[in-house]
């Protein structure tokens, strides 16, 4: 088990091992194997679609709930730099990236429905789902365009003066409050879309 656990990578891979596990075993005992054909693709694309989501929301809210209202409590000032050099690049690294993985699988996932246009349109019935799209676009602009340069910025991983720093720091921690604000009511939108709600 050491083996598995010190390594993120076999860690995840292991994760796979028994998702097939889980899939073949279940599948044997119903007597329902999967069958590779269109409602299995989708099923995997949504699947990928949470998957992603929850990447990014959940260090949205880590960024929001845990490491931006702990980071003024930690003294001496100096002790913080571990957190600047090391993990905040790294959560920002996956943040970013699940963000747009959230965005491309949840647009591949309305376009294998065929429904993508009447959504972002918020044409009914896929009012919710679209409402929900459009504010998860809004995010996602916020964290490559807005939260990611003006963190560059804070974190010295780009040329700032200490002018501009400081003036990053409140456009960055407004737009992911924005996001964080936004997050609760596109999940709602996206679960109320197949789940009632609406």
């Amino acid at each position: 088990m050491g083996v598995i656990f010190t390594s993120l990578e076999r860690t995840l891979a292991a994760g796979v091992v028994v998702l097939v596990v889980i899939v073949l075993a279940v599948g044997a005992a119903t007597g329902k194997m999967v069958s590779i054909d269109h409602a299995w693709s989708l099923f995997c694309m949504r699947w990928l679609h949470i998957m992603s989501g929850v990447m990014w929301i959940g260090l949205l809210w880590y960024l929001n709930f845990v490491q931006v209202p702990t980071m003024p409590k930690i003294q001496p000032v100096e002790s913080r730099t571990a957190i600047t050099k090391f993990i905040a690049p790294n959560v920002l690294f996956w943040f970013r990236y699940g963000a747009l993985a959230t965005v491309v699988t949840g647009a591949l996932l309305a376009w294998m429905n065929g429904y993508i246009v009447q959504a972002l349109m918020l044409k009914s019935p896929f009012t919710p789902i679209g409402v929900g799209m459009w504010m998860a676009l809004i995010m996602a602009f916020n964290v490559w365009f807005i939260i990611w340069p003006k963190q560059q910025q804070i974190l010295g991983l780009v040329e700032a003066t200490a002018e501009q720093k400081a003036k990053a720091g409140p456009i960055a921690l407004y737009a992911s409050r924005f996001n964080t604000m936004f997050s609760i009511g596109m999940l709602y939108c996206m679960a109320a879309q197949s789940h009632g709600g609406f």
